[in-house]
């Protein structure tokens, strides 16, 4: 293969992923999926509607990787959350943290794309924050304590930490076969979750579950077989095109805010190029702001008051943190890495968890009439 076939299937790569987050920008916008939201209705409302949604897109996406994978269309296990090492301090308190800052900024890093489209000046600013703050983890000043500190405390495993590995290693099976029965019982398990309540069995709610877990699986298939060369010719390695950690990568909504400011502000530096995450939230801005405009939903929106003002500052903060600490954010672990069975991101969910209920207590202390008044 030459170097003009590596860059049109680069660009295809890249198109297609704009197609797919075009899409899920706009059913995002339509149908209110967010998991910060559907933790919320849970806590404060004991409302499971838009949790049925996320768990229907979990489901959706285990399974989807798992048919892609027994078919030998993508290896998850070369995925960029199943490496060997499980650095489990830095994904529980990454989640942990991104949980709190998804709730104190109003959604986590799916929905601020889709609320910017929307028309929400809060979410752009959000936008900034998150994404330098992340750069600064990723690269920055914040990347000496990721590294140096919580980095420090880590697992190193036999195999890659997807659950399928580790159990075929463990018991001498084909990895294969073992896919295949897990993939089917946790997707199954959510699917049915999901599913269990009839009430849930709206347009509405199967529209965003279904929508979700395919978009997943769908950057899956670009990024692990789309642009994947098996052989490139100047390296003579398998190579993973158009992804910024060089690995197989999904949806995912911390690095790629960097990674994006990081291309529009050194866009004349030829060595900055084009990536699935930076496309995707391009994507997801254009999808959303297109349904927004068509279904007379678009709104300018900012801040409240000084406190509303320091609450999304200090969440976007937290969630350029965190996410980038915790390997991903509600999408990226929450959705990508569970649909690989990653043990890392089975430990994220539960961060996620707690850090949005923090984050609601003490919206709800905040907000409590002053008895003292």
């Amino acid at each position: 293969m030459n170097t003009v076939d590596l860059s049109n299937l680069a660009h295809q790569a890249l198109w297609a992923t704009f197609f797919v987050t075009l899409i899920l920008g706009a059913v995002m916008q339509r149908t209110s999926f967010c998991t910060m939201g559907a933790i919320a209705d849970l806590f404060v409302m004991s409302d499971l509607s838009r949790l049925r949604q996320w768990s229907l897109a979990i489901g959706i996406a285990v399974i989807g990787v798992m048919l892609m994978s027994s078919l030998g269309i993508i290896d998850s296990s070369k995925s960029i959350y199943t490496s060997s090492k499980l650095m489990y301090v830095s994904i529980i308190s990454g989640s942990t943290l991104f949980g709190l800052g998804m709730v104190l900024a109003s959604g986590c890093g799916s929905k601020t794309l889709v609320r910017i489209g929307g028309g929400s000046l809060k979410s752009l600013v959000v936008f900034l924050v998150l994404g330098l703050v992340a750069y600064m983890t990723l690269r920055g000043f914040l990347a000496v304590f990721r590294i140096n500190v919580l980095d420090t405390f880590f697992i190193t495993l036999n195999s890659p930490q997807d659950l399928p590995s580790i159990v075929s290693t463990q018991l001498g099976k084909d990895r294969s076969s073992i896919h295949v029965i897990l993939g089917l019982i946790v997707g199954g398990f959510f699917i049915l979750f999901a599913l269990l309540k009839k009430s849930f069995w709206m347009p509405k709610n199967l529209l965003a579950g279904i929508g979700v877990g395919l978009a997943i699986c769908s950057i899956w298939w670009v990024s692990g077989y789309l642009a994947f060369v098996a052989e490139d010719p100047n390296t003579l390695e398998e190579v993973f095109l158009v992804t910024n950690s060089g690995k197989m990568e999904s949806l995912s909504f911390v690095a790629p805010y960097a990674y994006s400011l990081d291309w529009l502000m050194f866009y004349s530096d030829t060595s900055k190029v084009l990536t699935i995450g930076v496309v995707a939230v391009m994507g997801m801005i254009c999808g959303s702001a297109l349904e927004a405009i068509f279904s007379k939903k678009f709104r300018w929106e900012t801040f409240a008051s000084a406190e509303d003002t320091a609450n999304h500052l200090v969440g976007g903060a937290l969630m350029g943190f965190g996410g980038i600490t915790a390997l991903g954010c509600t999408i990226g672990q929450g959705l990508s890495g569970l649909s690989t069975l990653a043990l890392g991101s089975f430990l994220a969910l539960p961060g996620f968890f707690l850090g949005a209920y923090l984050g609601l207590r003490y919206l709800q202390v905040r907000l409590a009439p002053n008895p003292c008044n």
